[in-house]
């Protein structure tokens, strides 16, 4: 089984799937449909890395080891997959004042058992521990 593609290899263009059939009756449904969400547009490569950030729960120094790559490659990947998906590295909703690095640095020290979780909550909220 192979994943379907989301652009035509021809042009370019987005791909419309039309026809969807079930493995186990053989049902089949016709139309246009979306594949779903902002994962679509990911490469075969960044959906991989999508996985294996998934199973080491979102830790860098994790996928290092696993992936066998630097830290700043992983990141510089992180940064592609999240702009492939339509977002832009770096923006968040809350505003919350806290700088990458010391946002790394709350992260790594909880991570490595120097803080609390309440702690860490705080200190992302931009509030003394």
């Amino acid at each position: 089984m192979h994943l379907a593609p989301t652009q035509c290899p021809i042009c370019g263009g987005d791909v419309l799937v039309t026809r969807l059939q079930c493995r186990q009756c053989d049902t089949a449904l016709e139309g246009r449909f979306t594949v779903a969400g902002a994962f679509a547009g990911l490469s075969p490569e960044q959906l991989r890395f999508v996985e294996i950030f998934v199973r080491c729960e979102g830790k860098l120094n994790r996928m290092e080891s696993e992936l066998n790559l630097s830290y700043p490659t992983i990141r510089n990947r992180l940064h592609d997959v999240i702009r492939a998906m339509g977002y832009e590295p770096g923006e968040s909703d809350g505003g919350d004042g806290v700088s990458p690095e010391a946002r790394r640095q709350i992260l790594e020290d909880l991570d490595a058992g120097k803080i609390t979780y309440e702690q860490a909550l705080k200190l992302l909220e931009g509030q003394e521990a």
